[in-house]
């Protein structure tokens, strides 16, 4: 018997004849059969249809057999069974296009879908009988994946258990953990008894920290063993949207794995060696957060176009021309641009812009509660750094860098001089260095604002870095330049250093006397 990993592995094409788990998710009421429901809701059996076509699917066919779901190895499939295949696309194809189907009982053998009255369940089950054969004769391999209701017969005849169950919402948004917990405590006491390998993976959307403190001490409380050792626990979020989940499958931008061992990371990456995206292994946290910070953004993105395209709809713009435009901009708008955890925003351009652009909202009586939340989430970011210094009861605190960003000298709606200033307000001794920021090289708009509006943060600037860190007590690192970073190691771990640029690579928090921003 092929092991269950390895025969995954190998990749396989569904035959997808169960189809309860994917009507499932479109609505398919618990106690109703997926024949009934699909009988009065034929659109939704047209769109599963659509989907598995427009996923290129090599469906050989739709049966159910014995309780079993057939597949193809999807790299195995020799001519004959090709063109056998042929026959489960243009099923498909019929359904999507809206000719009628129906589940044809065909005993014990299984149920096979059939164009109406075309099959009577004896012919049906011959039929189906003479296709398995055939596939057989054509060598490729089938993969016999059976569903069962027994915990125990699951687990220990499987390598790996992958657990999809629900985490819904309760009424205050928290998680409703009753099902993962249930299933957690299942698989242990049934690892208690097994001798071999097993690896859990949990897919089941769950907050940062819930798989290490809530998951592992339930599995190894019911198993009676050691996690990481006589077994592993990993986590791996799904990314597949309704309606385009066969394609999504097949091409993911990566996979993520969140293990505590190589073997257990391994153990799932092998299930995508016929996937063509990396497999990413990280921590158990960093995959929960991937999954809320992907749908978060996704959300995010949702609500800004639309308050955009009202905004343009109030001002006759053709808001999808705007934002055509808009996403072809690959090196800002769609890139990795500024999405790197640091410091508030500044300068000269975004909070000015932002803030006409909400003032035309008020003037169309718009509310845009999205783009009016961001200058105060700015805001905020700044004042939770002003907080933790003035925690320090430290009173000389040294600023390197103080323009808004890296390669410029432009100190206006700079998020540090902002800083600098409450900081002074709250009775801090200010030292700065930026070896940017010259006022004997400084002209135009920007000078003006420096000699006029902060006139009194210009006289603390300082020459040499040096003489910032020999005498603060704190440190804020505002700027990522090879001459702070140089000149911070002999303080590391000695004078309190707050990083707003990740300067000092990971693993930074096992640094005393370090704090970084978002990290």
């Amino acid at each position: 018997m092929i092991p269950f990993v390895e025969r995954l592995r190998r990749g396989v094409i569904l035959a997808d004849g169960a189809w309860g788990s994917m009507l499932m998710s479109r609505g398919l009421p618990p106690n109703q059969s997926p024949e009934t429901w699909t009988l009065e809701r034929p659109e939704i059996l047209r769109a599963i249809a659509r989907e598995y076509l427009e996923a290129g699917a090599e469906i050989l066919t739709t049966n159910t057999f014995g309780g079993t779901t057939l597949a193809l190895s999807r790299h195995r499939l020799e001519q004959r069974a090709v063109e056998i295949n042929a026959t489960g696309v243009a099923i498909l194809r019929d359904i999507a296009e809206g000719r009628a189907y129906v589940s044809a009982s065909i005993g014990p053998t299984g149920r096979l879908l059939a164009p109406l009255g075309d099959l009577r369940p004896d012919a049906a089950e011959a039929a189906f009988a003479a296709q398995i054969e055939t596939i057989a004769e054509a060598g490729a391999d089938l993969l016999c994946i059976e569903t069962m209701s027994d915990p125990a017969e699951a687990v220990l005849n499987t390598d790996v258990s992958l657990v999809c169950v629900g985490t819904p919402s309760n009424g205050n948004g928290s998680l409703d953990l009753k099902a993962v917990k249930m299933v957690a405590k299942q698989i242990g006491e049934v690892l208690r008894d097994k001798n071999g390998y097993h690896c859990i993976v949990f897919r089941s959307t769950v907050v940062p920290g819930t798989v290490r403190s809530v998951l592992i001490p339930i599995l190894s409380e019911a198993a009676k063993k050691t996690v990481h050792t006589d077994f592993d626990v990993c986590f791996n979020p799904e990314f597949l949207r309704e309606g385009s989940a066969i394609h999504d499958f097949y091409n993911p931008p990566f996979t993520a794995v969140g293990c505590a061992t190589p073997r257990g990371g391994n153990t799932v990456a092998g299930l995508y060696a016929d996937v063509v995206a990396s497999v990413e292994q990280t921590s158990f946290e960093v995959a929960e957060m991937l999954k809320y910070a992907c749908n978060s953004f996704h959300a995010l993105k949702v609500t800004f176009a639309n308050e955009i395209g009202s905004l343009c709809k109030g001002l006759s713009i053709d808001s999808h021309r705007v934002m055509d435009l808009f996403t072809r901009d690959q090196k800002l708008n769609i890139s990795k641009a500024y999405l790197t955890p640091g410091f508030a925003f500044g300068g000269s351009c975004l909070p000015k812009d932002l803030r006409a652009l909400l003032y035309k909202s008020k003037e169309l009586d718009l509310e845009s509660p999205l783009l009016s939340s961001v200058l105060a989430s700015n805001q905020l970011h700044i004042q939770r750094l002003i907080n933790r210094i003035l925690n320090t009861k430290q009173k000389k605190v040294g600023v390197l860098g103080l323009s808004f960003k890296a390669g410029t000298d432009d100190l206006r709606d700079s998020p540090t001089v902002m800083l600098v200033e409450s900081l002074l307000g709250k009775g801090c001794r200010i030292k700065i260095y930026d070896s940017e920021v010259s006022l004997a090289k400084i002209f135009g708009a920007n000078r003006a604002y420096i000699e006029h509006e902060i006139a009194h943060i210009s006289t603390l600037m300082c020459t040499r870095i040096d003489e910032v860190l020999e005498e603060s007590d704190v440190i804020v690192v505002a700027k990522q330049e090879k001459e702070i970073r140089e000149a911070l190691k002999p303080y590391l771990g000695k004078k309190m250093i707050f990083d707003l640029v990740r300067i000092i690579p990971s693993p930074c928090h096992r640094l005393e006397n370090y704090d970084g921003i978002c990290w």
